[in-house]
């Protein structure tokens, strides 16, 4: 098969041009690793050298801790683009060590609405998303749960719950989106509510609300009446 450099691909698909418009967080693993690698080798576009050395270590962690001389066997990785991964590795140790800044208050499924909206606008899949909550309502962090069609047993309370436990959070909100643009719930949504909230009474961190994002539009599960305030 013909090598095609990824400057001959659709502007959609290119990594850099997709992470300006959809956010470096909906990018996957390799194509995050071809845009600090930024050009491949031996015939092999800068996506293909990223899947080569995904395959290769089997994880983020052994790349990182991986010496120059094991990256010699990769056609197209040099001195410099070592460099660049260290580096890149680096900078991402170093931000965990600062202080994490507490994002805005939730008063409501407006705010969790405005918060999220730019993050999930043009998404093709359905992502769900935890946000762990303060005493006061601040959300302090976050983690993704999940990826693609929704159901209830693929979000299941353990992993949904895992974070917010290790972080001590007072409160929890759960947000995904409808890549259709219509946040109406659907019955899988609403086994998915029920079934957290649940959850949550029994491990003793509450559900404020499960905000579906849509086009333009929300449905806040908790102001329709399937979440008690």
């Amino acid at each position: 098969m013909a090598y095609q450099s990824i400057k001959n691909w659709p502007e959609g698909e290119r990594p850099r041009e997709r992470l300006l418009k959809h956010g470096a967080y909906n990018l996957s693993e390799a194509q995050l690793l071809a845009i600090i690698l930024r050009t491949g080798g031996g015939g092999k576009s800068a996506i293909d050298l990223a899947i080569e050395i995904l395959s290769t270590f089997g994880d983020l962690k052994k790349i990182e801790n991986a010496s120059l001389s094991e990256f010699t066997s990769f056609k197209g990785m040099g001195k410099a683009k070592v460099a660049q991964l260290k580096a890149a590795f680096e900078l991402g140790r170093r931000l965990l060590k600062e202080p994490y800044e507490k994002g805005p208050v939730f008063s409501s499924g407006r705010d969790v609405y405005s918060y999220y909206y730019p993050r999930f606008k043009n998404l093709k899949k359905e992502v769900f998303y935890c946000a762990m909550l303060d005493v006061k309502n601040r959300i302090f962090r976050e983690n993704k749960i999940s990826e693609g069609t929704l159901t209830s047993s693929l979000i299941h309370p353990r992993e949904a719950f895992r974070d917010a436990i290790k972080e001590s959070a007072a409160s929890v909100i759960f947000v995904h989106n409808h890549p259709s643009g219509d946040p109406t719930p659907s019955h899988e949504d609403i086994l998915i509510t029920e079934r957290l909230v649940s959850a949550g009474e029994t491990i003793g961190i509450r559900v404020l609300d499960h905000v579906i994002i849509g086009d333009g539009k929300h449905t806040s599960m908790m102001e329709k009446g399937y979440i008690k305030k």
